[in-house]
């Protein structure tokens, strides 16, 4: 007879700064990398993970998932808080292991996920604020707010979003994806004042949330009006849409199942 599997979950956050991304990739420091040496250094045997969604190097996350399978007595031996604190010390300190759950049988942190949500920080302020200085896109000057919220009105529901991703990653690939919720507000953090945009979606292409923050972001400029995010839309090709912002500026926020 087989033996039982479990299947648990863990809940991460992670500075981007260090690592080449989210997928493991050989030679290089990743944050699937560090969780599988340590799964493997716990239990002894390679443990495959599944995660909520790819971040790209340099970006970040406060509410990431990854998703793995456990023999029963693996689970039973340690316990859940016993493998979390295990995982947030095998793992480097760039690595938080936020929380660990148990789910239902053939769960998968991707595709049982139902939104995820990201928020990208921009700093207007003439010097780069002290806490959020890694954590943000600074660019001096004005951002008309309201016109980015007009144009990010253009972007919300379901659309093609091939302008806003990589071209390479949109080749022989359906690029419609659904945007629920859009929006840019202004926010305070350890007395600092940013910009915050904040999306959420059903998934995400490659880069699209740093696109439409470096778009959204020419708007709040003056340099487009809110108007232009459509035409940008239609065009259907990554040159009509604005530059690629920062990787550091954006942080995968959290989950919904």
């Amino acid at each position: 007879m087989d033996q039982a599997t479990i299947t648990l979950s863990v809940e991460l956050s992670y500075q981007g700064a260090p690592f080449h991304g989210f997928a493991r990739q050989e030679g290089l420091d990743t944050v699937q990398g560090c969780v599988e040496d340590a799964l493997q250094v716990l239990f002894r045997r390679p443990v495959e993970t599944v995660c909520a969604g790819r971040t790209d190097a340099g970006v970040h996350a406060r509410g990431q998932v990854v998703s793995f399978e456990l023999d029963a007595c693996e689970v039973e031996a340690r316990g859940l808080p016993a493998i979390a604190r295990s995982l947030n010390a095998l793992t480097p300190p760039s690595i938080g292991i936020r929380g660990i759950q148990e789910r239902p049988a053939g769960f998968s942190a991707r595709f049982d996920a139902q939104s995820r949500e990201y928020r990208y920080f921009l700093s207007t302020q003439p010097v780069p604020p002290l806490v959020m200085r890694d954590f943000c896109w600074h660019m001096p000057g004005e951002l008309d707010i309201a016109a980015m919220n007009h144009a990010a009105a253009y972007l919300i529901g379901e659309h093609d979003f091939k302008s806003f991703c990589l071209a390479a990653s949109a080749q022989g690939k359906s690029t419609t994806r659904c945007v629920l919720e859009l929006t840019v507000d202004p926010v305070e953090i350890a007395g600092d004042e940013l910009v915050c945009m904040r999306v959420v979606g059903t998934a995400f292409l490659h880069s699209m949330v740093r696109t439409m923050a470096g778009t959204l972001a020419m708007v709040g400029r003056g340099l487009r009006e809110p108007s232009w995010v459509q035409q940008v839309l239609q065009a259907r090709t990554r040159e009509a849409a604005g530059q690629t912002a920062p990787a550091q500026g954006l942080v995968f926020w959290k989950v919904e199942y």
